[in-house]
């Protein structure tokens, strides 16, 4: 749903919705992100696990920036192996800082 036919709604009612609240974002943005297929789910999970693949080329390919790939993560993997995952990013974003 896009911004035009909320904007209706909300004249009527008053308010937004329930069940488009979740979709309006920030001001940024009207539309919620498409759902993700497990094909892109997975290659999406492999990449991040890659040392190679930063955060800037995962939004190139796939459009999401960090926050959303931590919560795809985090979905994705089991608490013990997301925390591990955040930590080697994290460990490995510090020395990137460094040697750079």
């Amino acid at each position: 749903m896009d911004g035009t036919a909320v904007a209706p709604l909300v004249a009527v009612l008053g308010r937004v919705p329930q069940s488009y609240a979740c979709a309006i974002q920030t001001s940024r943005k009207l539309m919620p992100k498409p759902k993700l297929d497990d094909a892109t789910l997975g290659e999406i999970v492999e990449m991040a696990l890659s040392d190679s693949a930063s955060f800037a080329n995962i939004k190139a390919v796939h459009g999401l920036d960090a926050d959303e790939v931590r919560a795809v993560m985090r979905q994705s993997l089991k608490p013990g192996s997301y925390r591990a995952w955040r930590k080697r990013v994290r460990e490995f974003s510090d020395r990137r800082e460094i040697y750079k």
